[in-house]
């Protein structure tokens, strides 16, 4: 094991520094929150890209959710196979969404997350409030049999 021969080797700093660097996004993966439309019968697919994070990302999100609330669009997919980065402030735009929606007698799921993003959903338990799916197909489906 790393660091049997240093008595002052600690595993669990090693493990933090280890997951620093997973959730910690490179330089290539810059880019604003970007939100695409695509109706699919009853269901808005939203199609996003960039990074998924606080300051104007909230207003944007909030705003495009609360648009399709008032045009009568309460059964939302995020097609998020183009997103690089969610951060946790980013995680909570999603909660807040997915209640506004649920509020509202809608749904959110989420399809096609990289497996990146999907780590993240299960460290943070979120996978047990978010309906997820490999395939937007699948879930697609899945809004017809409510």
């Amino acid at each position: 094991m790393p660091g049997d021969d240093n008595p002052g080797w600690k595993p669990w700093i090693w493990t933090l520094s280890y997951i620093s660097t997973l959730m910690t996004p490179t330089i290539e993966e810059e880019g604003e929150l970007n939100i695409k439309q695509n109706l699919k019968g009853d269901v808005m697919v939203l199609n996003l890209s960039g990074k998924i994070m606080g300051g104007p990302d909230h207003e944007k999100f909030q705003t495009e959710i609360k648009t399709l609330i008032s045009d009568g669009y309460v059964d939302i997919l995020l097609d998020m196979h183009k997103v690089s980065w969610v951060n946790s402030t980013g995680l909570g735009i999603l909660v807040s969404a997915y209640h506004t929606l649920k509020k509202n007698g809608g749904q959110l799921k989420i399809c096609q997350v990289s497996d990146r993003i999907d780590n993240i959903l299960n460290v943070t338990q979120l996978k047990l409030v978010f309906e997820t799916f490999e395939k937007c197909d699948e879930a697609l489906a899945s809004f017809e049999q409510v």
